[in-house]
């Protein structure tokens, strides 16, 4: 409720669309998630202007060749939110050799590694948010991660444009507390919520219907 007519604020929020993966879905049955709805649940007292959603394209891997496709299909169903707006970064992935953590006796010592990175997401979530702010495109800001990279944008934002800026931390450990220095106010991401933010089994867009992968039933 806002008292005297006053308008909720208007919002911005920036998903790091991995950080959400990794520290929110991965290995659960939430994968199928409407960010929209999410946001709508955490957020209840916001006017949500506009969703970033920041990825990279996957390459697909011998022990999961069917991993973009599924990633294509969700980002296909991320489309269909009229708020949302998808920004790449790139996915880059290289062999490296690391040490073993525990190395058998007389056996080697380092193993060679596929290491996978994605790039660019903390720049281009600080790009824009900061590129917004100066825009004044929104009251409130909303980042949706746990990366403390991503703290100097936040404190750029509040102290000097003197904006307010949000944290849903995804992750179940403690959030970062460079973020929480700098930051408004966070929220947990928990289960409850990712549950109740699904999108339906069967999707409709402008080519036709689509459905949830079935690796994620």
């Amino acid at each position: 409720c806002f008292l005297g007519g006053a308008m909720p604020p208007r919002t911005h929020v920036y998903i790091d669309g991995f950080n959400l993966y990794y520290g929110a879905v991965k290995g659960t049955a939430f994968k199928w998630l409407n960010v929209q709805r999410l946001c709508e649940l955490l957020l209840p007292d916001s006017r949500i202007d506009k969703i970033r959603y920041f990825t990279a394209r996957l390459s697909a891997r011998q022990d999961d060749p069917d991993k973009p496709t599924r990633q294509q299909i969700y980002l296909r169903a991320l489309r269909t939110l009229p708020s949302l707006e998808i920004t790449y970064g790139s996915f880059l992935s290289h062999d490296v050799v690391m040490p073993l953590v525990d190395p058998p006796p007389g056996g080697p010592k380092f193993a060679r590694v596929v290491k996978t990175e994605e790039k660019g997401s903390d720049v281009n979530i600080a790009a824009h948010l900061i590129h917004d702010a100066h825009k004044g495109s929104f009251d409130v800001a909303v980042l949706v991660t746990n990366d403390s990279d991503l703290a100097e944008a936040i404190r750029i934002v509040r102290r000097e444009l003197g904006l307010e800026v949000g944290i849903l931390n995804p992750h179940e450990q403690t959030p970062s507390q460079m973020l929480l220095k700098h930051a408004s106010f966070r929220k947990q991401i928990r289960h409850g919520v990712l549950a109740a933010s699904q999108f339906p089994d069967v999707m409709r867009d402008a080519k036709g219907a689509f459905h949830k992968p079935k690796a994620w039933s």
